[in-house]
């Protein structure tokens, strides 16, 4: 898991809302690791991972396994689904996707 700490010094709300969401869910102890991409400094782990792969919002989950190519999540519900075998609910969904898309809005 990739989370973000903004040019000001202040997390990320998304970031902290879906770490809290998985420590909620119980499902925080399959994360592996949990990367900081720090605005301050642009050669941080975290900012080089989301340049690397083309990555402009946060938080965003790599998946890697042996001998497969990485998996980038960037909406939190598609990654507990696919990866996490977790269970979610379209509306959950949605409002994920509207959150980390502001251009959108409901039809």
């Amino acid at each position: 898991m990739i989370k973000k700490i903004k040019e000001d010094g202040s997390p990320c709300r998304k970031c902290a809302e879906v770490e809290k969401r998985l420590e909620d869910a119980g499902l925080a102890v399959r994360i592996d690791k949990i990367i900081i991409a720090d605005e301050r400094d642009p050669e941080s782990e975290g900012m080089r991972l989301a340049a690397q792969y083309k990555v402009d919002r946060a938080p965003f989950f790599i998946v890697e396994e042996k001998d497969k190519l990485p998996r980038i999540y960037t909406v939190y519900f598609r990654f507990l689904k696919e990866v996490l075998n977790a269970k979610t609910s379209e509306q959950e969904e949605i409002t994920d996707i509207m959150d980390q898309n502001t251009d959108l809005d409901y039809i």
